[in-house]
Formats: structure tokens, sequence, C-alpha cells
């Protein structure tokens, strides 16, 4: 009797999961006894619908994996698409912003060079220069103001040959250099032999000054001088004489490297000009020849008032070391 009960009991139990396996399958009982199963062929039917169940499951699973997992792919490879989009896109944005900032960083750095430039002294610049390089960077006492001026500017270069001719175009290069020039530069020009001939006048220097140009330095000679004068344009030059270089010179060059009276001058290094002279500063140790030229002025200008006091010119370089 009590085994009787217990195999009614697990006779209920295997019911109960065939049936819910067979509901997976969409079998119902009278289906199964439709198919000719017995009550002796019972277990042998559960045990076959629980391994088709089981088997049913297992595909099932595979199935939705396999079809999960080119979506999971298909969505991660979208993820990695848009990421890679997104940082070409960045990378675009940077670049141009980098250069934005280099230059920008550039343009600062010039502008507090030639500020810095603008309170020293020609003279203290020319000692600065021979200390750091040993050189002779200022340029002769021919090179002369037309008016008392001072002004500093990154140089642009001009070389004109001597030579006769006919040719309109001989001197068109030297305009356009002008006309491409930016604030700030000084038009340092070099007329070959050309102490006696003007290389430049007031349409040049007015064309400079609406440019914003600092000024100009003439290896040669400079005329309509009332005009610049009036127009308030420094200009730098051997002499003033009424010639013209028209039919005289041809144009060789501009931004290329030229000897100005005696000093070699290469596009953009610094010239600066005052009432001593004109002094060239290459640009690669412009930095450096400023901060000791603002030295040597800060001793000098502390000096003056040590030389009146002390009544004495070896008490005040013996306290500052300088002359």
């Amino acid at each position: 009797m009590e085994r009787r009960d217990t195999s009614s009991s697990s006779t209920r139990q295997s019911v109960s999961v065939w049936r819910n396996s067979n509901r997976r399958l969409g079998v119902g009982v009278p289906a199964i006894r439709a198919a000719g199963f017995e009550s002796s062929s019972f277990y042998r039917a559960r045990k076959t619908v629980l391994q088709s169940a089981l088997q049913t499951d297992f595909l099932e699973e595979s199935m939705s994996n396999f079809v999960r997992f080119p979506r999971r792919a298909l969505a991660c490879g979208a993820v990695l698409a848009v990421a890679l989009f997104l940082v070409g896109i960045a990378g675009w944005a940077w670049a141009p912003s980098a250069k934005a900032r280099q230059e920008a960083a550039k343009s600062n750095d010039d502008a507090a060079l030639l500020e810095g430039f603008r309170h020293v002294e020609a003279a203290s610049v020319s000692d600065a220069l021979e200390q750091i390089s040993g050189r002779k960077m200022y340029m002769s006492h021919r090179m002369r103001p037309i008016f008392p001026a001072k002004f500093v500017g990154f140089a642009l270069t001009v070389l004109l040959k001597k030579e006769s001719n006919h040719d309109p175009d001989a001197l068109k290069g030297m305009l356009a250099a002008i006309d491409q020039g930016s604030a700030n530069s000084v038009y340092v020009m070099v007329v070959e032999d050309g102490a006696d001939i003007a290389g430049m006048g007031g349409l040049m220097g007015t064309a400079m000054a609406s440019r914003d140009f600092s000024g100009a330095v003439i290896d040669g000679g400079v005329r309509d001088t009332a005009y610049l004068q009036k127009i308030g344009f420094p200009v730098y030059a051997l002499g003033i004489v009424p010639s013209t270089s028209v039919s005289h010179y041809r144009f060789t060059g501009a931004n290329i490297p030229v000897v100005c009276d005696g000093v070699a001058v290469n596009p953009a290094d610094i010239i600066v000009a005052d009432a001593d002279g004109v002094v060239v500063v290459p640009r690669a140790t412009a930095a450096q020849v400023l901060a000791l030229a603002q030295d040597m002025d800060f001793k000098e200008h502390s000096m003056y008032a040590w030389i009146e006091k002390l009544k004495s010119i070896q008490e005040a370089v013996k306290k500052f070391g300088r002359l």
C-alpha cells in the first residue's frame, strides 16, 4: 500500500513535468493518447517528450544566442564607427585650432619683442649684440635719418642691381614687395652703388605709411623728403638726392638675405633705429639681446643720478659695472 502511494505520487509529479514540457511543444495529453501511448508505455513516452523538450530548449537558446550575436556585433560596430567618426571630427577641428593657437602665440611673442625694443636705446642693443655674438651689427655714420625718429620693426628686404634698361617692368617687384608687406615691417632696400640714386621717394613712402610700416632703411639715396616729413614717415638713407632708379636699375629679389651698409640683414630680423643710428638684431637671438639691452639701459639710466650725486663717474662705474 505504501509502495503504491509512492508510485502514485511519482506518477503525478512526472505527469506535471510532462504536461509542462508538452506546453512548450504545444502538445496536449489527448494528442499523446491518440498517438497510441499506453499506460505501460507512459514512462518511455514521458522520457521521450522530456528529451525533446530539453533539446528544443537548447536549440531555442542557441538560435537566440546566434541571432543576438550579430545584433550585438552590429551594435558594437556601430558604436565603434560613431566613436571613430567623432575622433576624426575632433582631430579635424583640433588641427586648425592648434595651428591657430600657435600662430596667436607667435604673434604675441613678436608683439612683446617689438614693444620691448621700442623702450631700449639702439646703443644698448648694439652693445648687447657685441657681447652675445661678438659681431658689429650697426650701420655706419653715413646712414642718417631725414628727420629725428625712432622705430622698430621686422625687416622686409629688397635688392636692386645696377643695370641700364628700358624695361617698364624692371622695378615692378620693388613695388609688389611694398603692397605685400605687413604692419610693423621695415623696408630695407639695398641699391647697388646707389649713394647718388634715390631708392625711394614720396610715393613709395605714402604706400608704406598706409600699410603701417614702421619705417625704411635705404642703402642708397632718398628724395621727396619734404613730403615724407609732412606725412611723418621715417626714413634712414645714405643721402638726399633728386635722382631716380628708373631705367638705371632692375629689381633682383625681395625677402632675401642682403648686406645693407656693411651689415647682413635677413628677412624678419629686427631693425632698431633711433637718433644714434640703425642696428640689426638677428631674429634667432632677439629675446636674449633684448634682455641684456634692457639690463644695460637700466644700469646706465640709474648711473646718471649717482654721477651727479657723487660727482664721480668712476664711482658710478664701480657700483654699476656699466660704461
